[in-house]
């Protein structure tokens, strides 16, 4: 019997992707073919030299668990001084409450960021204040403008020193390359009520102070100023 002639018996070539279609549903094949396995080399990223699946498996899990320990250590390290923040900003903290009266709030909240938290430059100034506290410094020299930038501030910022009015608060305002703007207003950080003051805080390290850095521990400190200089209200 003569077969057909138009019958197309060219089978398609198998593809890199059938390969590992078929390693990937039969995980038992190197079981019953071990002298492949061993048999395999591969390029070490280390050299370029030819080394041994197994080799190349060993080396992988070292740079695994390299990166593993990096992160670890950077945890520990991030961990360490987020405890010491806390310590310092509970210092901070038990030296307002320690103030009997208002009128010295002010140097507590600006003595307590320069020696505790190392920060080179800081300015304070508190609006709406009663009249006995109405003729000291940190009462005057916000502008209209600077309470209202202020009130639109619904957490601290962080950036480059680009001139805003707060910053000539600061006694070396010129040399400030970063600082921290941090509103002062009743309850949280975020609320809708107007703020009454601001805290400014300015370094000569550009990165001190950088635009993405966390802001958790800078809004805590902003809320326990608030809640101590509404005093001076």
């Amino acid at each position: 019997m003569t077969l057909p002639t138009n019958v197309n018996s060219a089978v398609p070539p198998i593809t890199e992707e059938d390969i590992a279609e078929f390693l990937v549903n039969t995980p038992d094949f190197f079981e019953r073919h071990a002298e492949v396995l061993s048999s395999i080399t591969i390029t070490s990223p280390h050299g370029h030299r030819a080394v041994s699946l197994h080799e190349r498996q060993a080396e992988m899990l070292r740079e695994k668990i390299k990166g593993l320990e990096q992160r670890i250590m950077d945890m520990v390290r991030y961990s360490g001084e987020n405890t010491g923040i806390v310590d310092k900003t509970h210092e901070w903290a038990c030296r307002m409450l320690a103030v009997r009266e208002p009128l010295g709030l002010p140097a507590a909240v600006e003595d307590g960021m320069r020696e505790l938290f190392d920060v080179p430059q800081v300015a304070l100034r508190v609006w709406g204040v009663s009249a006995a506290f109405a003729s000291e410094a940190f009462a005057s020299g916000a502008s209209d403008d600077a309470r209202a930038f202020a009130s639109s501030l619904t957490s601290p910022f962080c950036g480059a020193n680009m001139g805003f009015e707060p910053t000539q608060w600061l006694p070396q305002a010129a040399q400030v390359q970063s600082l921290a703007l941090l509103p002062l207003r009743e309850g949280a950080i975020d609320s809708t009520e107007p703020a009454f003051g601001m805290l400014v805080l300015g370094s000569h390290d550009p990165a001190r102070f950088d635009a993405a850095m966390g802001t958790d521990f800078l809004t805590r400190m902003a809320e326990l100023a608030s809640a101590a200089l509404a005093r001076l209200r």
